[in-house]
């Protein structure tokens, strides 16, 4: 029985766009009286190399890529940058923390949410399928729609944000260059890696976080016997409502990345170990996180105490302005390497832009019809003008889109492993991939669904943020809608699920 009978039929741009080397492609071409448009662009693309592949299952005879290492590299590319180093010091510029609870804080944060995307990874090669598409196998067809659509703007709020402290970071250098045309330069170069897609994605994360390493390690070397005058603790002592705030903060930059971190495993052989695929991501994921949080975390503490540290971070709304000034003492070898840093934030751009044109295509069979690598164009047209603008109030602009994208991904991861450690047994064989696309044959969704909105019911009075604060978060507790949603979500879903099971699938 063939396990992919859909790629026979006709009208999916996933069935003209199916394998890599574009046999199939071809073929199904020749039969057709005329070519679209978007058809003869995909030949011409995939003669230069161009990925045109859509979001049905990659078959296992084409997932044969043994390197697993590339997993590290791909996740440390794409953490070991400019936004951690920013996600670290909101402790102490947006929640008045001092350097002993920001780094206590981030210890216990990044040891236990690196291994929620670190797991999810496991699905790429295992399955075959994006993230989105392999949510199907417990929101359902149409329920897997919510997700879909929120990981749009999820992908978006990052591209914005890493946009942002790359085009601030480039500005730094010079003064020829604003945030403005800084953010135009960061957003064109992610738009060309993303173009080519998958296999110039994972070369390029390979290299990537190459200067951004020797940067760090520069900036500790001429900075680090500064970071001694940073204060110890705060000015007052701080409230668990702060620690718990900027905890859900944290965890959210990182739980974040489960929306996606399989897609990027897709080609990698099935027959990988599980334990090594989660091994190298989770490596990946925590010495890049760990790294760049505490160091933004030290230096931000510590820019008050120095008057040149806290010129460049401006009142804490310019996090490049910060890392060109710690860098300053280096000279012009310290404006060389501020200028690599900047150039390589298409490392955490890339990955996001290319998801976001894969979860448009599973939002509805419409937008299955729409290459790829259009989808990256229209990111890129959005994200240039709303970066712009959030540039100018930074912190406010980075806890806010955070904080909303981590409320629904938690809840998302929370459903997505229950189904498979309770439901499916932590068996890869109990997914049926030719049912990717058949809503008839996937759970209903309605559990997930459920679940999802009990989870939002808890959020919403547990949200702590400038435009509203929720009666629990009120109470003293800060905002703690990341870790309530996340457990309501898995409790509703445990229940929900096995009463769906026995009543209707």
């Amino acid at each position: 029985m063939d396990a992919y009978p859909d790629i026979k039929e006709k009208g999916d741009i996933d069935e003209v766009a199916l394998p890599v080397n574009g046999q199939l492609e071809e073929g199904i071409y020749e039969g057709s009286r005329a070519k679209t448009w978007t058809q003869r662009a995909g030949s011409v693309l995939r003669r230069w190399g161009v990925e045109t592949h859509g979001i049905s299952p990659i078959p296992p005879e084409q997932r044969t890529d043994i390197r697993l290492y590339e997993m590290f590299f791909v996740w440390f590319s794409a953490n070991m940058g400019v936004l951690s180093f920013s996600t670290g010091s909101a402790g102490p510029a947006f929640f008045s923390l001092g350097m002993r609870d920001s780094l206590a804080t981030l210890v216990v944060v990044d040891v236990i949410t690196c291994a929620i995307p670190a797991y999810f990874a496991v699905f790429g090669p295992k399955l075959g399928m994006r993230a989105m598409v392999q949510g199907r196998y417990s929101w359902g067809y149409y329920g897997a729609i919510i997700p879909s659509a929120l990981n749009v703007f999820t992908m978006q709020g990052f591209l914005v944000l890493n946009c942002i402290v790359g085009g601030q970071t480039l500005a730094a250098v010079s003064d020829h260059l604003d945030d403005t045309l800084g953010i135009v330069i960061i957003a064109i170069i992610s738009l060309v890696v993303v173009f080519f897609g998958y296999r110039v994605l994972h070369w390029y994360e390979s290299v990537a976080w190459i200067p951004n390493v020797i940067a760090l390690l520069v900036m500790l070397g001429v900075g680090g016997k500064k970071l001694h005058e940073a204060p110890i603790t705060s000015a007052t002592p701080a409230t668990a409502a702060q620690v718990l705030s900027f905890a859900g903060t944290v965890g959210s930059t990182v739980i974040s990345w489960c929306t996606y971190s399989p897609d990027y495993g897709v080609y990698h052989s099935a027959e990988a170990s599980s334990k090594r695929i989660f091994l190298y991501t989770y490596l990946g994921f925590f010495v890049a996180c760990f790294s760049g949080h505490c160091l933004g975390a030290a230096f931000a503490a510590a820019a008050s105490s120095v008057p040149a540290w806290d010129a460049g971070f401006e009142d804490g709304d310019n996090v490049g302005g910060l890392f060109e000034a710690a860098l300053a003492p280096a000279g012009g070898f310290g404006k060389f390497l501020t200028v690599l840093v900047a150039l390589t934030v298409p490392s955490a751009c890339a990955p996001t832009m290319y998801t976001f044109g894969t979860s448009f295509m599973t939002v509805a069979p419409v937008f299955a019809k729409i290459p790829r690598y259009l989808f990256a164009i229209v990111s890129t047209a959005i994200t240039i003008p709303v970066a712009i603008v959030g540039a100018t109030h930074f912190y406010e602009t980075f806890v806010d889109i955070i904080s909303i994208i981590g409320y629904w991904s938690t809840v998302f991861a929370a459903i997505v492993l229950v189904e498979h450690f309770v439901f499916r047994k932590n068996d890869f064989s109990l997914y049926s991939l030719e049912y990717w696309n058949k809503p008839g044959r996937l759970p209903p969704g309605i559990a997930a669904v459920l679940s999802f909105l009990g989870a939002i019911a808890i959020i919403v009075p547990s949200m702590s943020q400038a435009w509203y604060v929720g009666p629990i978060a009120q109470a003293g507790t800060g905002d703690i809608g990341v870790e309530t949603g996340f457990f309501t979500a898995a409790l509703l879903y445990l229940v929900l699920r096995a009463i769906e099971k026995r009543a209707l699938w």
